[in-house]
């Protein structure tokens, strides 16, 4: 069984964005996860293209897909998609959203690539081979005050019913730092750190698919990446991520419980 190419996750990433981008141009039909979480046709469609490819290319290989019912899988080969990270903002109008698909190998992410199909902006990474951006190498901020930080987060979709909301940890962080942003695609919010473009993000009760992906080109950005706690699995649940470069990620553990 071979192992997948980064290559081929652009170009499948792509595909998706021609997708998402059409669809974004027209009318969705929106329906419900639960009370608050969407999904659009645009959502299937784009994951169904990307399914399609994954196993026309590597037939044997496992998925593990947002809208798709899977289970975590342990095997050798697995990849793991987001076909549209942001759906609430592509609902809207909101032009902040991406693809997303990590590729595994016996349970490490070697893969990833993270494609903005608005700003036709595409992240990518291969396990020890740097992070780029549309082929230019990129890098992490260097930072290194908190108070002189711009940082992201998110919250979960059920807030209104879990404490376990990340509220407490907003309202923490908003008075050590410059600006917190919340964007509303953990893949891309990743990708940002790696850029330079933020400083620090964190977020908490996330799934794999979500940051699986953008983790990979954090960290080949030269970015710590770990979960609330401090450690290096963020793939294990419960997921939830801290990602900084290395002299704020130790001052953003200390503030988020």
């Amino acid at each position: 069984m071979s192992n997948a190419n980064i290559n081929d996750l652009i170009e499948i990433a792509r595909k998706a964005g021609d997708v998402i981008r059409t669809g974004f141009d027209s009318t969705n039909e929106i329906s419900l996860k639960s009370e608050i979480d969407l999904v659009t046709e645009t959502d299937k469609r784009a994951e169904e293209l990307i399914l399609s490819e994954i196993k026309r290319k590597y037939p044997e290989h496992n998925i593990i897909a947002e809208e798709s019912e899977n289970s975590i899988s342990f095997a050798e080969h697995v990849w793991m998609i987001d076909p549209l990270d942001g759906t609430t903002n592509f609902a809207h109008k909101l032009p902040i959203f991406s693809v997303s698909i990590a590729y595994l190998y016996q349970g490490e992410i070697v893969l990833g690539v993270v494609y903005d199909p608005i700003k036709d902006e595409m992240f990518y990474a291969e396990k020890e081979n740097g992070a780029f951006l549309n082929g230019e190498k990129i890098r992490v901020s260097d930072t290194v005050d908190l108070a002189k930080s711009l940082v992201i987060t998110g919250f979960p979709y059920d807030r209104f019913q879990n404490y376990d909301n990340n509220l407490d940890n907003f309202s923490r962080m908003a008075l050590k730092v410059r600006g917190i942003r919340r964007l509303g695609s953990a893949a891309l919010d990743l990708c940002y750190i790696a850029a330079g473009r933020a400083d620090g993000y964190w977020e908490i009760r996330l799934e794999v698919w979500d940051i699986a992906a953008g983790t990979l080109i954090a960290r080949e950005a030269g970015a710590v990446v770990t979960n609330r706690l401090g450690n290096q699995d963020v793939l294990q649940q419960p997921i939830s991520v801290t990602a900084a470069n290395p002299s704020l990620h130790p001052k953003i553990l200390e503030v988020i419980v």
